[in-house]
Order: C-alpha cells, then sequence, then structure tokens
C-alpha cells in the first residue's frame, strides 16, 4: 500500500495508517455528515476526483451481486464458482456459469448513476479537472454509459484469457462458442451437461489454441499489479473521492477511501447500508445510488454554463454575431 508524503503526516496520522495496514478501520472524531450541500462545496472545489465502485452501483440495472440475493447459481455459491481450483476441476461447468452472466448482460443498461459519473466526467474534463473510475465490477456498464477513464480491478465479463499464452482478447461473442448456446440456465432442476474440452473457448493465436478462461479476477488470485498501480496512482492524486455501491470488504480497495479520510481527503460513502469503514469517513448518503449520485455531481452554480473550445478568432464572431431576433 503506497503512503502519500508519509514523512508530512502527524503522529495521529501515522498511528491511523498503521493501524489501517494491520486490519484496524480508524473511527472519525465526529459521525460522518449526511448534508449534500456541504457535499457539494467539497465537490466544487475538486480538481481530481475519485469514484470507487461496487455491486451497488449496478444492482439498479438488474446486475445481481456477490452477496445479495443472486449469489446463488445452481444451488451453488459464486464464490465457489469463481475459483481457479473450481476452472481446473470443471471448466465446462465454469464456461456455462459465466456465458450464462454474459448472456444476461445483453438485456441490461447503464442506470442514473453511471450515466451521472460519465456525463460528470465529460463536463470537468472542459474546465480541466479529471474524474476517474476504480471499478470493481465487470459488467462494463461504466463504459458503456460514456466513461473513458474507467480502471476495471477485477477484469471483465467481456475479456477472455489464454491459459497457455496467456493473451488476452476482447470477446461479444454470442454465444461465445456454439458449444455453449443455449447453456447456463441457473435453474436447479438444469442437468449438468458436460460440454468438450475441445469445444471450450479455445486461443485463435496461430500454434496456440489453448482453453480460454475469462479475464476476471477470481477468489484467492492476486489483481494486475500493472492496473493496481495505476489505481494508486489515482489515490495518490485524488481531492475527493466517492465509494458508491461498494460493500468496503475486498482488500486493497476496501482500504481506499480510509486512508484518503485519514489524510484529511474528503471521502462520501453511498450506499443502501453502513459498511465497515462507514464511522471512519467524512460523509454517508444512505440510498440507491441511482437517486443519490445524479444529485450529487450534477452541474453547480459555479461551474461555466457553457464551454467552447477552439481559437478565441474562430469563436468569439460566430458567438456574438448579430442574432435574428435583432433589428436589421
Amino acid at each position: 500500500m503506497a503512503l502519500r508524503n508519509w514523512d508530512s503526516l502527524d503522529n495521529w496520522q501515522k498511528f491511523d495508517m498503521l493501524g489501517l495496514i494491520m486490519g484496524i478501520t480508524p473511527t472519525a472524531i465526529f459521525p460522518p455528515s449526511n448534508s449534500i450541500p456541504k457535499f457539494r462545496e467539497d465537490f466544487a472545489k475538486a480538481k481530481h476526483i475519485v469514484v470507487v465502485t461496487g455491486a451497488g452501483v449496478s444492482a439498479d440495472s438488474g446486475v445481481p451481486t456477490f452477496r445479495g440475493p443472486g449469489g446463488y447459481w445452481r444451488n451453488k455459491r459464486v464464490q465457489e464458482l469463481a475459483t481457479v481450483e473450481h476452472f481446473e476441476k470443471n471448466p465446462s461447468l465454469s464456461w456455462q456459469f459465466y456465458h450464462h452472466r454474459r448472456e444476461g448482460m445483453v438485456t441490461k443498461l447503464p442506470n442514473k448513476a453511471h450515466i451521472a459519473i460519465a456525463e460528470c466526467e465529460k463536463r470537468l474534463k472542459s474546465q480541466g479537472r479529471r474524474v476517474v473510475v476504480i471499478t470493481q465490477n465487470i459488467d462494463e456498464l461504466h463504459k458503456r454509459a460514456g466513461s473513458e477513464n474507467v480502471l476495471e480491478m477485477h477484469g471483465s465479463l467481456f475479456k477472455i484469457r489464454c491459459t497457455k499464452c496467456q493473451d488476452v482478447t476482447e470477446n461479444m461473442d454470442s454465444p461465445i462458442c456454439p458449444a455453449l448456446a443455449g447453456k447456463g440456465a441457473p435453474d436447479l432442476e438444469t442437468d449438468e451437461d458436460s460440454i468438450p474440452l475441445d469445444k471450450l473457448p479455445r486461443c485463435k493465436r496461430a500454434s496456440c489454441g489453448g482453453l480460454m478462461r475469462p479475464h476476471v479476477v477470481w477468489f484467492g488470485e492476486s489483481l494486475d499489479p500493472s492496473i493496481l498501480a495505476k489505481a494508486e496512482e489515482e489515490i495518490e492524486k485524488c481531492d475527493l473521492c466517492l465509494l458508491v455501491g461498494t460493500s468496503s470488504v475486498v482488500k486493497p480497495v476496501a482500504l481506499f477511501g480510509p486512508r484518503l479520510s485519514i489524510l484529511g481527503i474528503p471521502v462520501a460513502e453511498f450506499n443502501t447500508e453502513e459498511t465497515p469503514v462507514t464511522k471512519s469517513l467524512g460523509y454517508h448518503f444512505e440510498g440507491p445510488a441511482c437517486t443519490l449520485i445524479p444529485e450529487a455531481l450534477a452541474r453547480h452554480e459555479s461551474e461555466p454554463e457553457y464551454h467552447f473550445e477552439g481559437p478565441a478568432c474562430t469563436l468569439i464572431p460566430e458567438a456574438l454575431a448579430r442574432h435574428e431576433s435583432e433589428p436589421e
């Protein structure tokens, strides 16, 4: 865990940071605020906003969460299926499960929270301000909503990786291979069809042909070090952080909010319930993300209403030309 300017921290900050490293989440002196106007003041001043998202941000798009009622498939916990061990033991069943998840995403659309985050990024970019999304989701709904600065900590349902040559490719095919067509129904009564290994998704690189796997981070696997390094870089520059729909349980992402809060950076949690880090943060807003986020990230009154990019000698004559409503 990178630590910003350790020598510049006071003793209490160092104490809290060491506690965090040891798994002890500090409690702020004051309870988190639920004042939107106060949050909006911090939002208006922020130049580098990091939005950390979890399954809750996609819940209103109909995407089931790991820890919610949708955490089962054919009477199996998702945590049992999403492991290297399960894939190696039964790649056919693993691929049926992920095929079911991929096909289910076809009907899912970005909700108001995804769209508000994407629109905020685009609007603030024109003001020289940055918004970046660090997501634990694998559904790509942030990208589909229009967000450009997205770090996918746990990979993507629509990328696959060769278990032999490690080549990673984007794949939007439906079905991903002919043998999986119509497979993956979650009903308990469904028989477990065993698909032959050579009929499962295979690498298309010449002279390889290895078995492909979903390019996602499974339980027990480490995060991609290059993606983690980019996330750390964004956290180091952050001056306002939003935790949206994340349970704040899975590390190291769960530590981002408390770390920033210790350093005095405003951190706002948007969730349907409190999490293990709530009491360490400056703000906590309870409710669905699709209701809270559009209001939180709407244009602030201090922002310019219009922005035109280009040389003044080109823009100004057109902007100030006689309007059709003026007398000739």
